[in-house]
């Protein structure tokens, strides 16, 4: 596995990986395992909330009747064994995913390397967790050009993204209602492997988190509120991730077109943290508190800093020094002094985007990336 090409791997990942079937991966001693998920911890709060939220044009029925986000399956990079595994590692992606596609190589250079199950497991209403026309480039376009036409000047607006756009414009709190939805998820998964529900997992097995991106603001809302104690021990290794929310700009063709953005931050800056409009179904507690501690740097500074400054044992990011998307600068806003210890910048010698740090691409020469690669996912898996 430490001379394998990231670029090839990745490559022939993509055409071995199944949603509905189990498959050995002989070069690296590991096999892809489909897991069942139905949401159950939470649902009925969430369903609530959701048919408060605004509908969109090509989706005209409310959230909670989306089947494919309800229930889902989920892959698990594991070492081969016949007993239950004594540790797992949850992966987290970014904003707007559809495809496991670059992250295949990443669980299975983190199982191998770590000798751990690596969960993949889906953002609500990401991947595999929504209808397949939204990621469909024929019924998407004109849902695009509609959006364009509808909203004049209107950037960075195309069919990757006009699913999510058009859903976070009508509707800025479906961000909040979709990331809480994720954090109960996350607490059913981690409670079914502790407890030993889970087919994999013995009882009392641990759970640690490797977040990229929004994932890594969803790592931390749940390590700061650690709903149930459920995190207590978990560490966490964020990559591209880890910003507070009003540094970060998700202005891009593949995560949200200009007025979606601009209408999500200025909600949560504003609407959200001074508690207007909201719903009657909102609950003020621990996940609420946390995430609001993660939007603005003076916002519960205090509570925030000093978590991080308790946790820096178990928690390490590495960030791009030119990723525009979340800035080095958005990370040590968020962690406060706990920074010197958590966070390491880090520049690779070819051009890459947060989106792209690794590129598949022929131009670039392959020991750079693959270099690259192994410098950040020997460090989480080490950590993890």
């Amino acid at each position: 596995m430490n001379g394998t090409d990231v670029t090839i791997r990745t490559q022939q990942l993509n055409k071995l990986f199944s949603y509905g079937k189990r498959t050995a991966l002989e070069d690296s001693r590991l096999e892809i395992i489909p897991c069942r998920f139905t949401q159950e911890e939470g649902a009925g709060e969430i369903r609530e909330f959701q048919r408060g939220l605004h509908t969109a044009d090509f989706c005209p029925v409310t959230d909670d009747c989306i089947q494919e986000n309800n229930s889902f399956v989920y892959p698990v990079f594991a070492p081969e064994r016949k007993e239950r595994h004594e540790k797992a590692i949850i992966l987290l992606h970014g904003l707007n995913e559809r495809s496991w596609e670059k992250y295949l190589a990443w669980a299975e250079y983190l199982a191998w390397a770590a000798g751990k199950p690596v969960i993949l497991f889906p953002i609500a209403f990401h991947m595999n967790r929504t209808p397949p026309q939204w990621s469909n480039p024929r019924a998407a376009t004109p849902w695009a050009a509609k959006r364009r036409q509808a909203i004049e000047g209107l950037c960075n607006a195309t069919f990757v993204n006009v699913a999510l756009s058009d859903r976070i414009s009508r509707q800025p709190l479906r961000f909040y209602a979709s990331g809480r939805e994720s954090a109960y998820n996350l607490c059913q998964l981690a409670g079914e492997i502790k407890t030993g529900r889970h087919p994999l997992f013995r009882e009392d097995a641990s759970v640690n988190l490797f977040a990229y991106s929004i994932g890594s603001l969803l790592s931390q809302v749940l390590l700061l509120a650690n709903p149930g104690g459920l995190f207590s021990g978990a560490r966490l290794f964020m990559f591209c991730g880890g910003s507070i929310f009003n540094h970060m700009d998700g202005n891009a063709r593949d995560i949200l077109d200009k007025e979606a953005f601009d209408r999500l931050q200025a909600y949560f800056n504003g609407d959200f943290l001074e508690r207007r409009n909201l719903p009657a179904a909102f609950r003020n507690d621990s996940l609420e508190q946390a995430f609001k501690a993660m939007i603005r740097p003076e916002v519960m500074k205090g509570f925030r800093e000093s978590f991080f400054e308790k946790a820096c044992a178990r928690i390490r990011a590495v960030s791009l020094k030119k990723d525009v998307v979340v800035p080095t600068a958005g990370i040590i806003k968020a962690l406060g002094r706990a920074s010197s210890v958590i966070l390491e910048e880090v520049d690779f010698p070819y051009p890459y985007s947060h989106q792209t740090p690794f590129p598949l691409s022929p131009k670039i020469e392959a020991p750079l990336i693959n270099n690259a690669f192994r410098t950040v996912f020997s460090r989480a898996a080490a950590f993890l």
